[in-house]
């Protein structure tokens, strides 16, 4: 079971859904993903958003074993996420995308939970210290650059294999000719508007007995 926890912000609960659906429609292998909602964490520390350092928990919430994924909310999967597993090497604490910009590193973090002890809630909580400085972590792995492709501060490329719209997803007028717009897009399609229905029959069956599921089901409510 692959542990990942993305960025989740009440404010704009329709990013979560889309890197959710993204992640799943694409693994390989089973996965858990866990959105942080601040509300439900034994921490109360907030920045920019309520994900900013929440992040830091995910190693705690795994009882500090295996690994963990942490995704910033602003993100899009388009590969296998199993691959971005597959490229663990237990003798770094984290790894991730060191980009040409140091405040984008931590969007994306592969944790080696058991290396993570110092990610207390006490420690995360305190006001005084700063994660984002990764004092805590004895050694930082780089991963490759396609599985944090930073829209608008990267090279266009055409080959990213998670996108980061760190100018903010294309739901909004200012950000509608943006790289990856149309991938975007169609996961939101996908993950809420185009819902399937199921025609009845397909569900309960032709005949008698899916009617008179029917006439139950109307009198139920």
């Amino acid at each position: 079971m692959l542990r990942i926890f993305v960025g989740h912000d009440s404010l704009q609960p329709a990013l979560t859904t889309v890197l959710v659906h993204s992640i799943i429609s694409r693994a390989s292998k089973p996965v858990c993903v866990t959105p942080l909602s601040l509300k439900t964490l034994p921490i109360k520390r907030r920045g920019l958003t309520e994900f900013t350092y929440s992040r830091f928990l995910a190693p705690y919430l795994c009882d500090y074993q295996g690994w963990s994924l942490f995704l910033n909310a602003h993100m899009l999967v388009l590969e296998d996420v199993a691959k971005l597993f597959e490229l663990a090497d237990d003798k770094h604490t984290i790894q991730l995308v060191k980009n040409k910009l140091r405040l984008e590193w931590c969007s994306l973090i592969l944790f080696n939970n058991a290396k993570c002890r110092e990610l207390r809630p006490t420690v995360i909580d305190d006001m005084s210290r700063d994660p984002f400085g990764l004092w805590w972590a004895s050694s930082v792995g780089a991963l490759p650059a396609e599985w944090n492709h930073c829209v608008g501060y990267d090279h266009p490329r055409s080959d990213a294999k998670l996108v980061h719209f760190t100018r903010g997803v294309p739901l909004f007028p200012e950000t509608g000719d943006i790289e990856y717009v149309d991938e975007w897009r169609s996961e939101l399609e996908a993950s809420v508007h185009r819902t399937r229905v199921a025609v009845w029959e397909q569900m309960v069956g032709a005949g008698e007995n899916s009617a008179q599921h029917r006439d139950e089901m109307a009198i139920s409510r």
